[in-house]
């Protein structure tokens, strides 16, 4: 019986033995029909990778390997062929995709830099004092009970104020970027400008013969402007200014209502009875036919025109009256 166990014993090794170099055998059949390779891969930024594998196509060793061709870049062989003899792969970069991602990154980092040095730049602040105008005010007064035959008088000329401003402002590269009002003062008050829509007067009685009225221009003869210039010459031929303030007087009445009754026009203000010199004297006589200055007559030709220097109603020789001195009358 003993003898028998040591006969079967070699016999399962010798199979075990068999089995295991058929399997050996198999596995190095199976090998050698796979043709494993060798093969370099050069990636775009030149790092190399050395790969064993069975595949033959270029697309299919750098999936196996996980490779992804990004859009600017090639391959050679293409990825469509067969692995070449020599067993390389080279990955590299498209040159004029290279060069304008180049081109776009700079000019961006450009403006970057260049906004980011401009917003660094200093503020400089700066306290500033100036005069502005304060502009004055049109207000028209209908005064014309409805008629509809009327005119616009102006019996108040605007004028501008003034005012003084401080401001805080902000500079940077020589811009302003910011202002800020920290005070005002007013240093003069503006004058409202005053316009009465009135009745067209139509009695000659207390208008010149030969007087038209046309968008506060008044037009005479030559016979009447002489006149207009002689009586003004009389009152003050000292200045311009003077002259202007008288002729400016009589144009203030003529387009108020408080002096109707005395005329409507400036010249019938100048005879109105009691007034100005034509009724109280004859020495404006020796003024006429053109016995007076040129500025006289550019005076009465500026107020006639719409020109006025003052808005007073009344004036008086110096020093008899309180009130605005001009060219030698006072005026109130």
């Amino acid at each position: 019986m003993k003898k028998a166990k040591k006969a079967q014993f070699p016999i399962r090794k010798i199979i075990g033995i068999c089995l295991i170099l058929l399997f050996v055998m198999g596995v190095g059949v199976m090998a050698s029909n796979a043709k494993l390779n060798n093969v370099k891969i050069i990636l775009s930024n030149g790092y190399i990778m050395n790969v064993t594998t069975s595949k033959t196509k270029v697309s299919e060793i750098l999936d196996e390997n996980h490779i992804i061709l990004l859009p600017e870049e090639s391959v050679i062989p293409n990825k469509d062929s067969e692995l070449s003899d020599n067993k390389t792969i080279k990955i590299s970069k498209d040159k004029e995709q290279i060069v304008e991602k180049a081109e776009t990154s700079e000019a961006s980092e450009n403006i970057t830099v260049d906004s980011l040095l401009k917003s660094y730049d200093s503020i400089v602040e700066k306290i500033e004092t100036v005069q502005e105008v304060i502009p004055y005010e049109t207000i028209t007064k209908d005064v014309s009970e409805n008629d509809s035959n009327k005119r616009e008088t102006v019996v108040q000329q605007g004028k501008d104020g003034l005012r003084e401003v401080t401001y805080k402002v902000k500079y940077q590269n020589d811009i302003e970027i910011e202002r800020t009002e920290i005070s005002s003062n007013i240093i003069e008050e503006p004058i409202d400008k005053i316009i009465e829509v009135r009745k067209k007067v139509t009695n000659r009685s207390t208008r010149s013969s030969s007087v038209s009225y046309n968008n506060g221009v008044w037009t005479y003869s030559a016979a009447e402007f002489d006149l207009l210039c002689a009586i003004t010459a009389q009152e003050c031929s000292s200045s311009y200014e003077g002259a202007l303030a008288v002729i400016t007087t009589a144009c203030n009445r003529a387009e108020s209502s408080k002096w109707a009754s005395k005329g409507s026009d400036p010249l019938s203000q100048y005879k109105a009875p009691g007034q100005f010199c034509y009724s109280i004297d004859n020495y404006w006589k020796n003024r006429l036919n053109g016995n007076y200055s040129s500025a006289v007559a550019q005076a009465v030709t500026d107020a006639l025109n719409g020109k006025r220097n003052h808005n007073y109603l009344s004036f008086r020789a110096a020093g008899t009256a309180s009130g605005e001195y001009i060219g030698g009358n006072v005026y109130f």
